[in-house]
């Protein structure tokens, strides 16, 4: 039941909070943002109670922010997916996320890395082993793809932003920003060494927040040989929990590298990244490792 005083009834913070109702509910849309998707999976990665569970979710697909999809009818059984109502609510896991890491778990400095003994170094090196889950992004060309290629494997680096010189412009102070500066470098180094990537069975993809008509200038202007994506909606960013910073009004992506083997499922990780161009060097080898170690 919402409950929601009359006084609040013109209020989208009161009304909003009148559907989400308490912490479970956004740990819920947090763990199905991040591919689980089925009643005892839920439940055993959060601990609640079977009726508890039984009721959020129920509450959660009366507002429409989620929906049910039958996977087995004897007896019947459903994944619980987001839809449009409920992936609007990604930027506020992503705020939530930034706001924690920056103000509880750290010290308030806006900053662009972490610390290697940080909670968010934790948390992206405990995605070794995760599979990503289903979801598209529109790349640079407008094409829609997934993050990981499914006919080999891939090395996916994040970035908070690109620029063209004398184009859009830099954010303001974003050179005062600790891991901001360095994504022109990166992206060049990558392409420089797309054919060893290549000849090592894997490919390249960059992904940051920007618009995908931002990340094609750059594109074009780099020359770049493989696709950027664009997480301007917060999808890979929800589902992974990566770290962001915000800047220029934009949540941005903190610099990391993900190495996905072809069934999406994260093999190596770096981060934090603070030598943007050595980093390429360093994940061309890890990439070699464990393409060989695969067979």
């Amino acid at each position: 039941m919402r409950r929601v005083d009359l006084a609040d009834a013109d209020c989208g913070i009161a009304q909003s909070l009148g559907v989400l109702t308490d912490w479970w509910t956004f740990l819920l849309i947090r763990d199905i943002a991040g591919g689980v998707t089925r009643f005892d999976g839920l439940q055993r990665g959060l601990g609640m109670s079977r009726r508890a569970l039984t009721e959020r979710l129920a509450a959660l697909v009366e507002h429409g922010v989620l929906r049910r999809r039958r996977y087995t009818d004897h007896p019947p059984r459903h994944d619980y997916l987001l839809t449009a109502k409920g992936e609007g609510l990604l930027p506020v896991l992503i705020a939530l996320q930034e706001w924690g890491d920056r103000h509880v778990l750290g010290d308030g400095t806006l900053t662009a890395t972490a610390a290697a003994g940080s909670a968010e170094a934790r948390r992206v090196h405990a995605l070794v082993g995760r599979r990503l889950p289903e979801l598209t992004l529109a790349r640079h060309d407008g094409i829609s793809a997934p993050p990981a290629d499914a006919d080999g494997w891939t090395v996916l680096y994040c970035f908070p932003g690109a620029f063209v010189p004398g184009g859009q412009g830099l954010p303001p102070y974003w050179a005062d920003i600790p891991g901001a500066p360095g994504c022109t470098l990166e992206s060049i180094t990558y392409a420089a060494r797309a054919a060893d990537f290549a000849a090592a069975g894997a490919r390249i993809r960059g992904v940051s927040t920007q618009r995908p008509d931002q990340l094609a200038a750059f594109s074009a202007h780099a020359e770049l040989p493989f696709p950027l994506l664009s997480d301007a909606d917060g999808r890979l960013a929800a589902a992974l929990l990566l770290p962001t910073f915000r800047a220029a009004g934009t949540d941005r992506l903190k610099r990391a590298t993900l190495l996905l083997d072809p069934a999406a499922t994260v093999r190596a990780v770096q981060f934090p990244v603070t030598d943007p161009a050595g980093s390429v060097s360093e994940m061309l080898r890890l990439t070699r490792d464990h393409v060989a170690a695969a067979g």
